[in-house]
């Protein structure tokens, strides 16, 4: 059994040594979350602030910039978790910066829907959260398959529509169309982000329960942070084609 997260798996937790006292723990976890989730606000509001005052023009460099060194962080990450600690909070620094550009750009042709898009990104945290703990959704071996599928499935799906339109098509052109199927191909996508919050929770305690080490907890945190990121940029993206 796997998580469809790719950078949080179970293998990675079971084979991780124990240290004694000095172990993963989910209330551990739960606080290094939030001090990745408070670093990826300071910096987009930083970057929020500068684009009001000198455009939306002045978002673009730290959009690529955060968007690229981001990318970087989170495959040094996955390969070497022991350097969460560090790697971890500076992911969350640069994705600051990507999402505040975004964000911005967003918000200057659909008034309000950073603010709602936020409210429903930590909205369906909550729930899924709520459903987790309550036993109304379980990570079942089914459940972990389907969400892997799926999640295979949109990569794909991406990739494939990022490698036409290098060579001029738009043959998947409808997948970003605000029209029926690229609302509803959003609203599937929405829901897939979300479902693999349940993937990650069960993950972060079973790392908790096997004992690894401290560092894990960066490790999971930063994990849940990429779930949290995807998530928010689809409800983005799903709030923009309804608002068009």
């Amino acid at each position: 059994m796997r998580s469809s997260n790719p950078v949080l798996r179970e293998q990675m937790f079971a084979s991780a040594p124990s240290y004694g006292s000095s172990v993963m723990t989910i209330q551990g976890t739960g606080i290094k979350a939030m001090v990745l989730l408070i670093l990826v606000v300071v910096s987009a509001g930083f970057v929020w602030s500068s684009a009001e005052q000198a455009g939306v023009g002045a978002t673009m460099p730290w959009v690529f910039g955060g968007g690229i060194v981001g990318f970087i962080l989170a495959l040094v990450t996955c390969f070497k978790p022991s350097w969460s600690p560090v790697t971890a909070p500076a992911y969350a620094l640069a994705e600051g910066l990507f999402l505040g550009g975004i964000s911005f750009m967003y918000n200057e042709q659909f008034g309000g829907i950073v603010l709602q898009a936020v409210c429903l990104t930590f909205g369906t945290l909550f729930t899924m959260l709520v459903a987790y703990q309550t036993g109304v959704v379980r990570a079942t071996q089914k459940f972990r398959a389907g969400v892997t599928a799926g999640v295979g499935a949109v990569c794909l799906l991406y990739l494939a529509s990022f490698v036409l339109s290098m060579v001029g098509s738009d043959a998947l052109g409808f997948i970003h169309s605000n029209g029926m199927f690229g609302i509803g191909f959003s609203v599937a996508v929405v829901v897939l982000a979300a479902l693999c919050l349940v993937l990650d929770f069960d993950q972060i305690e079973r790392g908790a329960q096997h004992g690894a080490p401290k560092y894990m907890e960066w490790y999971g945190a930063f994990a849940l942070m990429v779930t949290l990121v995807w998530l928010y940029l689809e409800i983005l993206r799903l709030l923009a084609k309804l608002r068009d």
